[in-house]
């Protein structure tokens, strides 16, 4: 492993830091942001087959007309994707642009703060709620000729973006969610999901704060299609998750998080981590394994989309095609160790990691069990299971 990978994690942890102050300040300046909700995975109906990509006429325009450069250019992401290297063509072109950036924990955070009015140009949600945003009508089409780099998106990806026969989304990232143990902690290694009852790990799991990820994964723990449970088997998911409250040490909201709790041997299995703490711990030494369950390591694609009261469409454009461009998509998968959603990207990215992660291998998009879109009566359904979960209740 090479030794810039350590240099990688202490500044991913500086810039943590950094950028949540930037968050309280940008919050203050923003109206009111909604307190995050437990994300919720809910069980949705197994989805029908996504449409393919369209290969005759591009996706209908925007119709939202372009504001002045004076409009701030706002873009709601996670913490960490402000990096300019992740959209140099942009930067490169517009050196006196400076994007602002508006931060979120998760996908439930992000949906409020969108709901609630909170205006933005950009947003980069993840496929389980992307229905949602355009049901809400809270972004617009995308016209993908307007990408000059669309043309290396893998379409595995891209369809997931394709809703209502309009393509909304523009993929960018994409990875897992797994289990990694502590190979010096624990004596019986986990292979499954169900191991994460297991009595030996007693006080020793960290489990992800995530009502939608608990209910996928201890769905496929008790053998129930997690996107077709009935009352009655989301009641018998409810009392298993009971059940493994003695196992958990911490529940755990942010990827730093998972790095210090793995390194440190406080947690000897974390679960739902993703690909970066097996990378960090690599680079760190930290004996470690990132495992794939019998039943399937987690997915997710996360992307972008315009906002449909965007005043800066063109602006939109050029930085979701900087975003997309190969060498910013190496960029940030040499930094996390993420898949990039362009193909033409991979010769740019660390070898070591395309091997770790068979980020090469187009197979592997086809046994991960991604997670699949949500209804607003799931989001609220499971987000007061886990509430009364994580109460004891």
């Amino acid at each position: 492993m090479r030794t810039v990978l350590h240099f990688v994690s202490l500044h991913r942890i500086v810039v943590t830091c950094l950028l949540g102050i930037a968050s309280i300040v940008l919050s203050a300046c923003a109206s009111p942001t909604p307190p995050p909700t437990a994300v919720v995975a809910a069980t949705a109906p197994p989805p029908t087959a996504v449409p393919a990509q369209p290969t005759a006429a591009p996706t209908a325009a925007p119709t939202t007309a372009p504001a002045s450069s004076n409009e701030p250019f706002v873009v709601l992401d996670w913490s960490g994707y402000d990096d300019p290297r992740f959209f140099e063509p942009f930067t490169q072109a517009h050196p006196d642009v400076k994007p602002e950036y508006a931060f979120f924990a998760e996908d439930a955070e992000a949906f409020a703060k969108a709901q609630s009015g909170f205006q933005f140009d950009l947003i980069h949600p993840c496929t389980n709620y992307w229905e949602l945003y355009v049901q809400e009508g809270l972004i617009q089409p995308i016209d993908t000729s307007r990408l000059k780099n669309w043309k290396g998106v893998q379409e595995k990806l891209a369809k997931h973006g394709f809703i209502q026969g309009k393509q909304y989304y523009v993929p960018w990232d994409w990875g897992f969610e797994s289990i990694i143990y502590r190979t010096d902690k624990v004596k019986t290694p986990p292979t499954s999901w169900a191991d994460l009852w297991n009595p030996e790990y007693k006080g020793r799991l960290s489990l992800f704060d995530s009502g939608e990820s608990a209910h996928i994964i201890t769905a496929l723990a008790l053998g129930f299609d997690p996107w077709n449970t009935t009352p009655a088997q989301n009641e018998q998911i409810k009392q298993k998750l009971l059940e493994l409250k003695p196992n958990v040490l911490h529940y755990w909201t942010d990827f730093t998080e998972v790095n210090q709790m793995l390194a440190s041997g406080d947690a000897w299995v974390i679960s739902n981590a993703w690909n970066d703490a097996y990378t960090t711990a690599r680079s760190e030494n930290v004996p470690a394994e990132y495992i794939t369950p019998k039943e399937g390591r987690l997915g997710w694609v996360c992307g972008y989309a315009i906002s449909s009261k965007s005043k800066n469409v063109d602006r939109a454009y050029e930085f979701i095609d900087a975003l997309i461009a190969p060498q910013s998509m190496a960029n940030m998968a040499n930094d996390f160790a993420y898949g990039a959603a362009n193909a033409d990207a991979l010769p740019l990215i660390d070898p070591e990691f395309v091997k770790l992660m068979k980020l090469d291998d187009p197979s592997v998009l086809d046994s991960t069990v991604f997670y699949r879109p949500l209804t607003n009566e799931q989001r609220e359904q499971f987000t007061g299971t886990w509430s009364e979960i994580k109460a004891g209740q």
